[in-house]
């Protein structure tokens, strides 16, 4: 990583007291504007680089600061590519001193999610198969980003084979939490959420198959998108997100610390991909005009699988109170059905999953990290002969409980729920959580989540609440299929119920 010293630090101590005054109160002021700039909104950025107000470089230079200040401490980004990142800066001065039409994303600092392919930038997945993977290519949604003007700062940590609710691997090691380094800051996209959280990047792009971007949005107090499956190109992503089974409830989608930069980047992102068998060449709307006015929100606070912490119940009923004062009518309410989600979870989109990325470890299993190498051993839940048939049972009865689900949401429109049963869980964890006094199974806990990836549904998370622990709590805010601009639209009012983007103190 490359390290920046002032240049007049030497001459400091030679100057006149008066002058050394008015010296420290200059680089005061010059870091406070520096703070300010890695914890503006992307939209903001992109505005302030278009009137000229501030130039790319000097936006990317602020966060090459705060990347040398903490990432020493998070471990969030893993590969940085700073020099491609000074060149696409200056690239966008350019088309900026030019006169020509800019991207919505010009000069804006972006992360990615270290499962999403970036062309001549190694792409690990946190798995020693992959430690020197360079692939040629751009993801759909890295080559999106680049058109759009973004400037990619680097990949962010992942698990081994983005398969873990926690962000450590045998290539880059442990990713923390910036609101607390004993924490985790979830999974997979658990790197991703820490950069834009702790003002590394302003914005990003992860992925979700059980939580993973809702989960570390979640944990690290910001906003994540999950869409519809097909709204936003799958391709270029590993494990493959954009065939068989995992294309039915896998999604890649943006992540940033306000609800309106989720739908700045949601623009940019979606839109047809052949490569992508679950494709849709819809087009995005502008989720500032749709209303909440009389429509129906439904919540609920239990699942019938785990329960939640009390402050967790708390944050989904704050959210209720926020649409209901922004007009909505509420009722409390849980989808029938929706207890069998997390069974259905594991067999149609889980299970299917493991015996692809075993195979890719035949004959190399010495590296294997400790998550494959636990999850290789277990037994297998049914016989071979066997998986087809319980496959289809789970296919047919997922098909079923996304009909009756997305039946109930004709008349309820957007479904409030938790994201998980607890804030940001120790390093170190191991077994069953206690909530509240409860002993729940690992997997469970997320089970709020899971359900909608079973079922296929967009969601977007909003911070709501903060725990005892003074830990974020963030609310899914879930719609109908191909719906993704209504949760924005009801995400941004209960963000600004609740207030400001609150920084961690790091």
């Amino acid at each position: 990583m490359t390290m920046y010293s002032d240049e007049n630090t030497n001459t400091a101590t030679v100057l006149s007291s008066a002058t050394l005054v008015l010296y420290m109160r200059y680089h005061a002021c010059e870091m406070a504007n520096s703070t300010e700039i890695v914890y503006a909104s992307a939209t903001k950025l992109a505005a302030m680089i278009r009137d000229k107000q501030v130039s790319p470089t000097e936006v990317l230079d602020a966060h090459i600061a705060r990347i040398e200040e903490v990432n020493p401490r998070l471990n969030a980004l893993v590969t940085l590519t700073l020099d491609r990142a000074r060149a696409a800066a200056a690239e966008s001065e350019a088309r900026i001193a030019r006169g020509e039409t800019l991207g919505a994303l010009e000069g804006v600092p972006v992360s990615i999610k270290d499962t999403i392919e970036t062309a001549g930038v190694r792409t690990v997945s946190g798995t020693r198969l992959r430690e020197n993977h360079v692939p040629q290519v751009d993801a759909p949604v890295v080559a999106r980003l680049k058109r759009a003007g973004a400037v990619v700062l680097g990949k962010t940590n992942v698990p081994e084979c983005a398969m873990d609710l926690r962000s450590e691997n045998a290539v880059f090691g442990r990713t923390s939490n910036p609101f607390n380094l004993t924490r985790v800051p979830g999974g997979s996209s658990g790197g991703e959420a820490a950069s834009i959280a702790a003002g590394c990047s302003a914005a990003g792009v992860g992925s979700d198959m059980g939580g993973s971007i809702r989960i570390p949005a979640h944990f690290c107090g910001i906003a994540g998108l999950k869409p519809t499956p097909g709204r936003v190109p799958g391709s270029g992503h590993f494990p493959g997100a954009a065939f068989g089974p995992l294309a039915l409830g896998t999604s890649l989608g943006p992540m940033a610390r306000r609800v309106e930069d989720l739908a700045l980047l949601y623009g940019v992102l979606a839109g047809f991909d052949p490569a992508d068998p679950m494709s849709v060449p819809f087009a995005t709307r502008d989720y500032s005009q749709l209303s909440l006015e009389k429509m129906r929100v439904m919540f609920y606070t239990n699942d019938g699988i785990a329960p939640v912490t009390a402050a967790t119940d708390a944050a989904v009923r704050r959210a209720a109170r926020a649409l209901a004062d922004a007009g909505a009518e509420v009722v409390e309410q849980r989808p029938k059905g929706i207890e069998r989600s997390h069974e259905l979870w594991g067999r149609f989109l889980s299970e299917p999953a493991m015996p692809g990325l075993f195979s890719l470890y035949r004959g190399r299993e010495d590296m294997m990290g400790p998550l494959m190498r636990a999850m290789s051993k277990m037994p297998a839940s049914v016989p071979p002969e066997e998986a087809m048939e319980r496959y289809l049972r789970a296919w047919a009865g997922r098909d079923k409980l996304r009909a009756s689900v997305v039946g109930e949401m004709m008349e309820f429109p957007i479904l409030l729920a938790p994201v998980a049963s607890i804030p940001a869980f120790a390093h170190g964890h191991r077994g069953q959580f206690d909530v509240d006094g409860e002993l729940v199974d690992y997997l469970k806990v997320f089970s709020y989540s899971q359900a909608f990836n079973a079922l296929g549904l967009p969601v977007t998370v909003v911070r709501c609440g903060t725990s005892p622990e003074d830990l974020p709590i963030g609310v899914q805010v879930v719609g109908r299929p191909w719906d993704e601009e209504l949760t924005l639209k009801a995400a941004a009012a209960i963000e600004s119920a609740v207030g400001e983007y609150q920084r961690p103190i790091l």
